[in-house]
């Protein structure tokens, strides 16, 4: 029997064509059943040439499972973003689920409306990374109460009951701090994210341990609040680093974006790094060789955030995890690069790098 244009294959006819029973069809689809290699083979292979599209909206209605999670970063252009989901989409895959990603602009209101979005297209779990914004934190709590599956990761609300994802916000920046100590400068600027962020506050914490540590004084006029805008940031720098006498002799900065609007401020103020003032930031900024001289790092496992708090996430909705909020804390890396060298260092370095092959 021929079918005609416009009809479209059952999962009767896959399971004709796979020679399999319509049960197995169903289990390779869901992953709900292990099936073989051999088996999965032959009933992937009927899918692709009967060009089979399974209804999940009909499943989802009747077996209340949609397989599919959400995430909500604040600004997919940001780099440390889409490397989360990627781990986080790689988890859901091992498992047979999707991955549904939205923006919400970091901003409180359009979080709460992709929250309630997700929840409408019943997605089975949530991921999220919160706005910048106090708020925030009556929504994540009326989602947790709800009974819906939630992991918090990169940016974690204080005082909420949920599982979380983040790296060791305070030893990373400590890190990064000690790493310009070491290379010699005395008057180091901090320069931060929004404070109403819990890890903005952690990072803080670990850049003052480290001046304690190295018994330097903790001069208030060297930490400097910013926030995620470049272009303020940037006239922030300008506006302390115009006066040489007052100026730093490095700057360290707890985020990405803060970090650009640095560099930003550096080249409107006439500065260059590291021959005029040392730098180093809290995250890839972008790939490293786009700037000359390379910057200096404290590097997140982004990657791996997201594929652990998905797993998580996956742990709680398959019931493979009850009981109290995990709190992971990934340790990050600090890639040391051109930005925090002294200049003779620099020109050394580069002169390795560039001199001509001797034929």
């Amino acid at each position: 029997m021929q079918r005609s244009a416009a009809a479209k294959p059952t999962i009767k006819e896959v399971a004709r064509l796979a020679k399999v029973a319509v049960g197995t069809v169903s289990n390779v689809i869901t992953g709900s059943v292990p099936v073989s290699e051999e088996l999965q083979q032959r009933v992937s292979a009927a899918i692709r040439k009967l060009d089979y599209h399974p209804n999940h909206i009909a499943r989802s209605l009747k077996t209340s499972k949609t397989r599919t999670l959400g995430i909500i970063v604040p600004d997919l252009t940001i780099s440390f973003y889409p490397q989360v989901i990627r781990g986080a989409e790689t988890a859901a895959r091992q498992r047979k689920y999707s991955l549904i990603a939205v923006n919400s602009y970091d901003s409180a209101e359009r979080q709460e409306e992709l929250l309630s979005l997700l929840r409408s297209e019943r997605v089975e779990g949530i991921l999220l990374v919160a706005a910048a914004a106090p708020a925030q934190h009556d929504v994540i709590s009326r989602i947790a109460e709800a009974g819906i599956p939630m992991v918090c990761l990169d940016r974690v609300p204080d005082k909420i009951p949920v599982d979380s994802v983040c790296v060791e916000d305070a030893a990373a920046a400590q890190m990064g701090v000690e790493h310009l100590i070491r290379m010699g400068n005395r008057r180091i600027a901090i320069i931060t994210g929004p404070m109403a962020l819990k890890n903005e506050r952690e990072r803080l914490r670990g850049c003052k341990q480290a001046l304690r540590r190295a018994k330097l004084k903790l001069d208030g006029d060297m930490i400097w609040h910013g926030d995620l805008n470049r272009d303020r940031v940037a006239a922030l720098c300008c506006e302390r680093l115009r006066n040489p006498a007052t100026r730093p002799d490095a700057v360290f900065s707890t985020n990405g974006p803060t970090g650009l609007g640095v560099l930003c401020g550096f080249r409107d103020c006439g500065l260059r790094t590291p021959e005029d003032i040392r730098f180093a930031t809290f995250d890839e900024l972008v790939v490293e060789d786009v700037f000359l001289p390379s910057i200096t790092t404290v590097v997140q496992p982004a990657y791996n955030i997201g594929f652990r708090a998905a797993d998580i996430l996956l742990a709680r909705i398959e019931k493979k995890l009850r009981g109290k909020p995990v709190a992971l804390r990934l340790p990050a890396t600090l890639k040391v690069r051109h930005s925090s060298q002294s200049a003779v260092e620099l020109v050394v370095d580069n002169a390795a790098r560039f001199e001509p092959a001797v034929i």
